[in-house]
């Protein structure tokens, strides 16, 4: 991307340099996850602001955090920009969505062991990020700074400019629709359906020798996208 260019054509701080490169993958993929489509302009902007702030960097061990809170501020700006907070969109109030209650009930895969071990693990990481994207702003953002990047909900509380109390409380919905999403994703792309036939024939294969028991089960929801 051309935005790390702009960073070094305009600073001759060697550190910021070397901070913005090594940063950039990871600012550009939680840009991602926050904004969608936008991702390339948060991350200009956040490089942008960081430039102008670097002097007031006291511990540079910090730059990796202080850039993703960067761009979390330029997040929440752009989201003010158009008239619209994380805590004030309207909340449309469904009835309690269990996930794990909904396999043990519906059973999408039949020969499984391990069920939600092997439903979270037929999702790719381009999936949860769809998934991800079907959140409304004021669930996904909490969701995203808390559990990817691993900020905690007072911290998360600061970047967004609420009361820790609506962060607790947007965290609660957001993992309560994130399962849900999770749910209606595999339903309406046939991932269920194709999963349930994978494992059928590999209980079958294992039936006749083919693949041992204990074989490790496919990577689940921590790829660092949920």
């Amino acid at each position: 991307m051309a935005v790390l260019g702009v960073v070094v054509e305009t600073t001759d701080r060697a550190a910021l340099q070397q901070l913005a490169r090594q940063e950039l993958p990871r600012l550009y993929a939680l840009a991602r996850r926050l904004a969608g489509d936008e991702a390339e302009d948060l991350v200009q902007e956040a490089l942008v602001r960081a430039c102008r702030a670097f002097d007031g960097l006291a511990d540079h061990q910090a730059g990796p955090r202080w850039l993703r809170v960067i761009l979390a501020n330029v997040w929440r700006d752009r989201l003010r920009a158009r008239g619209r907070r994380p805590s004030e969109l309207l909340v449309d109030e469904e009835e309690r969505f269990s996930l794990y209650d909904t396999l043990v009930e519906e059973d999408p895969l039949p020969y499984s062991d391990t069920l939600h071990v092997d439903f979270l693990g037929a999702f790719s990481e381009e999936d949860v990020h769809l998934v991800l994207q079907r959140l409304p702003d004021h669930e996904r953002a909490p969701l995203v700074l808390r559990y990817v990047e691993g900020f905690d909900a007072t911290e998360v509380a600061a970047m967004l400019a609420l009361p820790v109390g609506t962060v607790h409380s947007q965290l609660h919905r957001g993992r309560q629709r994130f399962e849900r999403e999770l749910w209606r994703y595999a339903e309406e792309s046939g991932l269920l359906a194709a999963t349930s036939d994978h494992e059928g024939r590999a209980a079958g294969d294992a039936g006749a020798g083919g693949r041992p028991d204990g074989a490790p089960a496919p990577a689940g929801l921590g790829r660092g996208s949920s």
